[in-house]
């Protein structure tokens, strides 16, 4: 199949979403892409929908509700077609409209908000899957390309100043305060942009994860521009 991602080590690249959720993860590969060219008009959706917070979750029943063009009713339909799907696998998807989240600017060396490069924690097997129909799209990066923060030693010496606690505590510190979660790029390192209508499936990390988790953010979004992402 040819497309952006087919020579990337990091990504599998699929036709069907029964190919999306059953194929394995496998060494270096902890990304998957349903890659497929979406029909419709998913901006229509996005500006006749309401934004009653800086997220929305948009239910199926919103999307029904609205007067839509040939081109719009065509994208109303792949993301109710995409909810069920997902749904009867067994995932629990949510569709927002989004303008931004909430930024974690407590500290100037760390961030643990979503637009940090980081990792999706899970106690149970499970996996991130994620579309972004309308707006700026995730970037994901090879581990190969980036530091755990936690293990840079300015970071780690700020952290242990702000633990001011028993050494054989810190780990969990790290944990409990998802700390542990997020990464630094190394300079040579190259972002991969999820691009638009793709279905994506992310490795998580969790006890029966055979690879390492997909490091992955939210983009920064356009000003003016709201994003429509279903995400699980």
């Amino acid at each position: 199949m040819s497309n952006t991602f087919s020579d990337n080590s990091q990504i599998g690249v699929v036709a069907t979403f029964s190919e999306l959720v059953h194929t394995n993860f496998k060494g270096e590969m902890n990304a998957l892409c349903w890659h497929r060219n979406l029909d419709g008009d998913f901006k229509e959706i996005v500006d006749k929908l309401s934004l009653k917070e800086n997220i929305t979750e948009v239910s199926p029943e919103d999307l029904i509700d609205l007067k839509l063009s040939e081109k719009g009713n065509i994208a109303r339909e792949i993301i109710l077609n995409d909810l069920q799907l997902l749904a009867d696998f067994g995932a629990s998807p949510s569709l927002n409209l989004l303008k931004c989240y909430e930024r974690d600017d407590e500290f100037d060396f760390i961030s643990t908000d979503v637009y940090s490069f980081h990792i999706d924690r899970s106690p149970i097997a499970t996996d991130t899957f994620l579309c972004t129909y309308h707006g700026t799209a995730s970037d994901i990066v090879s581990n190969t390309q980036a530091e755990q923060k936690i293990l840079i030693p300015e970071i780690r010496a700020k952290l242990k100043e702000l633990h001011d606690g028993p050494e054989e505590e810190f780990e969990d510190f790290l944990k409990e305060n998802y700390f542990d979660l997020h990464y630094q790029l190394h300079e040579d390192a190259e972002p991969i942009n999820l691009g638009l209508g793709y279905l994506w499936r992310l490795a998580v990390d969790h006890p029966k994860q055979e690879v390492l988790p997909c490091i992955h953010r939210a983009p920064v979004e356009n000003d003016g521009e709201y994003r429509l992402l279903l995400i699980c």
